[in-house]
């Protein structure tokens, strides 16, 4: 697929990723708000159920290693960028060359990916509303997989691929970024300007730190929404609450994650098109 995207084009998308990235604020008194339910939460919980949230959050932490059972297959992502979807006969472009495929097409499988999975995050948070204590325990770990899983296939439209631990580093920090502060998410974006920045072994290095701050990072993801879920722990009257906070949750994470894989993309290439105008001068 022939680029076809202009300097000036990539420089005016990045201006308004740069934008959004402005507008990204946090309110303090919600931040520390944000603990209480959960404190109250832990307390009031039967220990089996905080048991099975603390599994859930450990085996989350394999992700970032080899990726467990959450990650997922790039196949029907892929074949989104066929010209024909229901040609099953026609070969799917690799990972590694879905970055000469145009921004606009990249951001129209994006969108469409996460018209879908907000969709379902809806149907899932009316689900777990139901029970209201009780469910609400299942629904935090849920979220968080459904969280993982939008970040990977929105990673794979803009050409990057999940099976690699640098990427599965820069999608915790995309879901680290959704729950964190004004402070956080600034300290966030410059982590993540300098990433494509660093060579091969000092990404390794940031791997193992990541590794040793994910519990953290999954720690302050389920408590800074905490105060959102107040309300479905109420039986029955969750099911509204439990449905318009994961569809809300989800479009957070997948927005962050839209903007941040974006930028790459668009920063990679503007370097390609200024290489190549170097080469022909």
């Amino acid at each position: 697929m022939i680029e076809t995207e202009s300097t000036d084009f990539l420089l005016n998308e990045l201006k308004k990723i740069e934008v959004w990235e402005n507008d990204q604020k946090d309110l303090w008194f919600w931040e520390k708000i944000g603990r209480l339910p959960f404190k109250l939460l832990d307390k009031v919980t039967p220990k089996f159920i905080q048991d099975k949230i603390g599994i859930a959050i450990d085996e989350l932490g394999s992700y970032i290693q080899t990726g467990g059972k959450y990650l997922i297959n790039e196949k029907n992502i892929l074949k989104k960028f066929n010209s024909n979807e229901s040609d099953l006969t026609q070969e799917l472009l690799p990972i590694n060359q879905l970055d000469q495929v145009p921004i606009r097409k990249m951001d129209e499988v994006a969108d469409e990916i996460i018209k879908s999975r907000t969709k379902f995050a809806t149907i899932q948070g009316a689900t777990t509303g139901i029970g209201g204590l009780f469910t609400l325990a299942i629904d935090i770990p849920v979220l968080l997989g459904l969280s993982l899983k939008v970040l990977q296939e929105i990673a794979l439209c803009y050409g990057y691929d999940p099976k690699e631990k640098s990427e599965r580093i820069f999608i915790v920090k995309c879901l680290q970024f959704t729950s964190s502060d004004i402070v956080g998410k600034k300290a966030i974006l410059e982590q993540l300007s300098t990433l494509n920045q660093d060579n091969q072994n000092n990404q390794n290095n940031q791997m193992i730190s990541q590794l040793q701050g994910w519990r953290e990072v999954v720690t302050t993801y389920r408590d800074n929404f905490g105060w959102k879920k107040l309300f479905q722990m109420i039986p029955i009257a969750g099911i509204i609450f439990g449905a318009f906070i994961n569809r809300s949750s989800i479009g957070d994470v997948a927005e962050a994650g839209k903007m941040l894989f974006r930028k790459r993309r668009i920063l990679e290439k503007i370097h390609q098109l200024e290489n190549r105008s170097e080469l022909e001068i």
